[in-house]
């Protein structure tokens, strides 16, 4: 994969001007922060061609903490989802192994959210997709956190959806707390019911299988190893490598 001039033309106006005496040209930098993602290198192994790694990882985490990856993913997510009705967006959350390399940080330096489940060091991923290559918002919890307190955090984030909109989550949302919230804001809460309600209420099936559009981004997702596995100590580099695959994978 590897982001051309036309691709570069879409977001260029959502990208800040470098300012001194920068050498390296924006679209070489993307595709250096493309080939870490999908490939899942150490910043020292970034092949010559690309030029010093050590200025690509400076001016990575420099617009990671100026919100230039959050700018761009809200500019092509705005304008995927105004190119069709958003009726159904699906909730879900996927768990990433946390590498050694990736923990040991002071708490001092930032939010880290990674925690112990069965399955070891973990983050989780909660996200909302609109269909299996845009996503409507995401946000990171630590392994062992709970999908619907985490997911009613998320949807309260997003704030009023287009009117009539269904939000299709699994049983793990199913909750009251969880459904209430949806519906104040607006949405149409679909998810099974718990076997063990008193008085469980009829699946609209037709809208579930649409869950299946979170669980395919999340595939997609998965596909860059850099994501696949998190090998970054702090909040702030993995979300950014969550953020800049969702531009990929709208881009390319």
């Amino acid at each position: 994969m590897e982001l051309s001039e036309a691709h570069l033309k879409r977001i260029e106006d959502s990208l800040p001007v470098e300012r001194g005496n920068v050498s390296m040209e924006v679209l070489n930098f993307l595709n250096a922060v493309l080939y870490v993602a999908e490939n899942g290198c150490k910043w020292r192994r970034l092949p010559e061609r690309f030029g010093n790694w050590h200025t690509i990882y400076t001016r990575m985490n420099r617009w990671s903490k100026n919100g230039v990856w959050d700018r761009v993913f809200a500019r092509l997510q705005q304008e995927g989802i105004l190119q069709f009705e958003l009726k159904v967006v699906s909730l879900d959350s996927t768990s990433v192994k946390v590498h050694p390399d990736g923990t040991g940080a002071g708490e001092k330096n930032g939010p880290q959210g990674i925690g112990k489940s069965r399955g070891g060091r973990n983050t989780k991923i909660h996200l909302v997709a609109a269909d299996d290559v845009h996503a409507v918002g995401f946000r990171l919890s630590p392994g062992q956190s709970g999908d619907g307190p985490e997911g009613r955090e998320l949807i309260g984030e997003l704030g009023c959806p287009a009117d009539g909109c269904a939000l299709v989550m699994d049983m793990a949302y199913e909750g009251d707390e969880t459904c209430g919230l949806a519906t104040l804001l607006g949405f149409k809460p679909v998810a099974p019911p718990n076997p063990s309600r008193l008085k469980p209420w009829k699946l609209n099936k037709s809208l579930y299988r649409q869950r299946n559009h979170v669980e395919r981004l999340f595939r997609r997702l998965k596909g860059f190893r850099r994501i696949f596995t998190r090998y970054d100590r702090l909040d702030v580099l993995f979300r950014c490598f969550v953020t800049s695959a969702l531009i990929w994978l709208v881009l390319l």
